[in-house]
């Protein structure tokens, strides 16, 4: 059940990013200073969380280093 809860949010997320209403109904309009992509940027968090969930890290293309694994011995 969870899992398709959050597959449901991601794909809201995914359409929301789509904008197939050409700006018609967003939550903030673009237009207001400082705000006007709060709900893009929240969008794209719920997106990558929904992918990481199901298996597919995106946020690790954005890592400057690899984590270190510890667990290992050289």
């Amino acid at each position: 059940m969870k899992s398709a809860f959050v597959a449901l949010a991601g794909l809201l997320a995914f359409l929301y990013l789509l904008n197939p209403t050409l700006g018609v109904f967003e939550f903030l309009p673009d237009n207001i200073p400082l705000l006007g992509n709060v709900d893009e940027a929240t969008a794209t968090m719920v997106l990558l969380g929904a992918l990481r969930y199901h298996g597919l890290d995106l946020t690790r293309l954005f890592s400057r280093y690899r984590a270190l694994d510890f667990g290992k011995v050289a």
